[in-house]
């Protein structure tokens, strides 16, 4: 999808798909982040424009829920809008593998220049940041947002989603789990004895949020990655502090640096798993030495259920480049984790061990080794995006003594709830086989329900009554 201002010509046309709703006079303090857990919570709910924030100027917005609907994550890739979830992870996939990236452009101006605050003039309290959660421990500036950083060693950009935390005026947290690009340019950068630059975008088109949060293969630059699927360039300027290539309709973007030493408590936030699972810790801060941002200006805020298609293409096509054939579907179900924690694959029988194989390799596979938890794999007549159809299939065709597997020492991280505090970074999966046992599967209780055929018949006679 072309678009030539960013977050606002995205908030155009989402608001001509009737996906946006306005809300004035909330208050930063907790209102917004409220507002924000229930229509994350609903599903294909709406984005919420705030203006008129309390305490803010009106005109000084914050978004949030930017991509909770497959329309407007079809909005944001230039895909169709009325797609069913399983389609949806088709088409993606099939565009994806023509994906060419597009390495970004570098102009002289763009409107995140409109305004600058440089040195004693940095104030980052002038933006309507929320406390999003009652127990967080401060306001966070960073939860939509994407950190831009450079590796000193390899010379390639990296954008990362990762939360940041407002100390002071000019001071942030910047929290990076161990194994994350950006956490790996940062030691890169303090084992050289280097100061570490980043540029930190709190506003801008969803689909830099989108590509931040995904996971782009190592060495890739994000940039790159936007450009393809926009089929142009995005256009960046190079920052004036950091020289970093920052987006040039960003609405609001931090440029500063981290360095060895100082820290201080970052957290607690309340993340994607709806737990205070990292708890509080020192961190490193950033000090913020330089502030574009636009006229009126816009800070997107989180969204926690948008992954699922994107990721379960992403497992897809590790499945099938692993050489797993016959698979007939994926997807993660969100209620569970924010895509990340309950993967289902369908699959046709072929061979025996099909079954055990997917669910293997799709735990482990690249899209999917962080941070999961269960894998379930059933037979091609279950919908995986229907979990009243999975767990029907748990629990009529697995035999826990027999179809659960255990995979130990597994990559977790700091926000894994369950894992205790002086054993974060390691957990366990299980992958469970929900398929008809195949010595036998020819032979398994047929199911006692309507035909696709006749329930597509019936719901042509009575459409009125059965809709």
């Amino acid at each position: 999808m072309k678009q030539t201002d960013g977050l606002r010509s995205w908030l155009t046309q989402a608001d001509a798909l009737g996906e946006i709703r306005k809300i004035d006079g909330a208050d930063w303090d907790l209102e917004i982040g409220g507002v924000a857990d229930i229509v994350n919570e609903r599903g294909s709910s709406p984005a919420v424009v705030f203006d008129s924030v309390k305490g803010y100027p009106k005109g000084y917005r914050v978004v949030v829920n930017s991509l909770g609907s497959t329309k407007r994550l079809g909005l944001s890739l230039g895909m169709p809008q009325n797609l069913s979830a399983m389609d949806f992870v088709a088409e993606w996939r099939r565009r994806s593998k023509d994906l060419r990236h597009i390495p970004p452009r570098f102009v002289k101006d763009g409107p995140v220049l409109e305004n600058i605050q440089r040195g004693k003039d940095v104030d980052i309290l002038k933006f309507p940041t929320p406390r999003w959660f009652e127990l967080d421990g401060g306001r966070y500036i960073g939860t939509g947002s994407v950190n831009i950083t450079h590796d000193p060693e390899e010379g390639w950009t990296n954008l990362g989603t990762a939360r940041v935390m407002i100390h002071d005026h000019n001071t942030v947290g910047f929290y990076i789990a161990p194994g994350r690009h950006g956490r790996i340019h940062r030691d890169k950068a303090f084992a050289r004895g280097e100061p570490f630059k980043v540029a930190i975008s709190v506003g801008h088109d969803p689909l830099i949020f989108l590509a931040g949060a995904l996971e782009v293969p190592y060495g890739v630059c994000e940039y790159d990655f936007i450009g393809g699927i926009q089929g142009e360039p995005v256009d960046v300027i190079r920052g004036e502090f950091t020289g970093l290539p920052i987006p040039a309709s960003a609405e609001i973007v931090l440029e500063g640096e981290c360095v060895p030493g100082p820290e201080k408590i970052e957290g607690p936030f309340g993340e994607w798993t709806g737990y205070y699972g990292s708890s509080s810790r020192p961190e490193p801060i950033v000090k913020i030495h330089q502030v574009a941002h636009r006229n009126d200006p816009i800070l997107l805020g989180y969204t926690r259920k948008w992954r699922a298609p994107l990721k379960a293409a992403l497992v897809w096509d590790d499945l099938e480049a692993a050489g797993v054939p016959d698979v007939r579907g994926v997807w993660y179900h969100e209620a569970a984790g924010a895509a990340y924690l309950f993967l289902v694959v369908a699959i046709k029988q072929r061979y025996p061990g099909h079954a055990r194989q997917a669910g293997l390799v799709a735990t482990e596979c690249h899209a999917a080794a962080y941070l999961g938890r269960y894998t379930i794999v059933v037979d091609d007549d279950i919908d995986p995006t229907n979990l009243n159809e999975v767990l029907w299939a748990v629990c009529t065709r697995s035999d826990p003594v027999v179809d659960i597997e255990i995979l130990r020492r597994c990559w977790s991280g700091p926000l894994d709830p369950i894992i205790q505090r002086d054993q974060k970074g390691f957990n366990s999966r299980a992958i469970i086989d929900a398929t008809r046992p195949y010595e036998w599967k020819d032979t398994f209780p047929a199911v006692s329900r309507s035909s696709k055929e006749l329930r597509d018949r019936i719901m042509a006679k009575w459409p009125d009554k059965l809709a």
